[in-house]
C-alpha cells in the first residue's frame, strides 16, 4: 500500500514541543544542515541529553523570498547559531560540497549526513513515537513544516513531496547520523 497524507502524523505540538523552562541543562551539541541557495537553507541546533534530542534553535533562510546569501553568509549564521557551545558535529548533506569546504576552511568539523530518505523518515517517525525528539517552541519553521510535509500521491512509489521539507530534511539528517549512533534503538525496526 502506497503511503499518503502527512509524513509525520504522530507529531503533536502538545507532546513534542517545549519552552525555555523545560530545556536541558547539559548534553552533547550538534547542528544539522539542509543546504539551499534558492531553496530554503535550514539549520537546527540540537542538544542530546540522556535519551532525548532537543532542537533548541534554528536558522532558516528562503533565498527566493528573502534574497540569495553566499556560503560565507550562511556560515556566519551557523556560527551564530552555535554560539559558544562546543558542537560535536555539523551534519550536512554530502552534496553541499561548496558549503562543506567553506565550513572546513573555518576549522569547523563536518560530517556527511546519512541522507537515505525512506530509512530516515522511518527512523524519525520512530524517534517521535518514542518521545525521543523534542522541538523548542521557537523553532517555528520546523513546526510549520511538520504540519505540511506530505507524501507525493502522484508518485509510483513512497516518496515525499519536494516542498515544505527543508527543516524536516535537516532533522532527518540529525536522526539518521547522530541520534542513530547515540540511541541505536531508533533503528532497531529498520534493520
Amino acid at each position: 500500500v502506497k503511503a499518503e497524507g502527512l509524513i509525520y502524523p504522530m507529531f503533536d505540538r502538545k507532546l513534542h514541543t517545549f519552552g525555555d523552562d523545560e530545556a536541558p541543562q547539559s548534553g552533547e551539541w550538534f547542528i544539522s544542515i539542509d543546504y539551499g541557495i534558492q531553496n530554503p537553507f535550514s539549520a537546527g541546533l540540537w542538544c542530546l541529553s540522556g535519551n532525548v534530542a532537543y532542537r533548541m534553535a534554528e536558522y532558516y533562510h528562503e533565498g527566493r523570498k528573502d534574497g540569495q546569501r553566499t556560503d560565507e553568509e550562511h556560515a556566519d549564521a551557523v556560527v551564530t547559531l552555535a554560539g559558544k557551545r562546543f558542537i560535536k558535529a555539523h551534519i550536512i548533506d554530502p552534496s553541499a560540497t561548496s558549503f562543506i569546504v567553506c565550513l572546513k576552511r573555518r576549522g569547523i568539523r563536518t560530517v556527511n549526513a546519512s541522507n537515505e530518505v525512506l530509512p530516515g523518515i522511518a527512523a524519525t517517525a520512530t524517534a517521535l513515537q518514542q518521545g525521543r525528539l523534542m522541538i523548542h517552541q521557537g523553532c517555528t519553521d520546523l513546526i510549520r513544516e511538520m504540519g505540511l510535509y506530505a507524501w507525493d500521491t502522484k508518485a509510483n512509489e513512497d516518496k515525499p513531496l519536494k516542498e515544505n521539507d527543508h527543516a524536516c530534511d535537516d532533522m532527518r539528517y540529525f536522526v539518521r547520523t547522530a541520534l542513530r549512533k547515540a540511541l541505536p534503538i531508533i533503528d532497531r525496526r529498520m534493520i
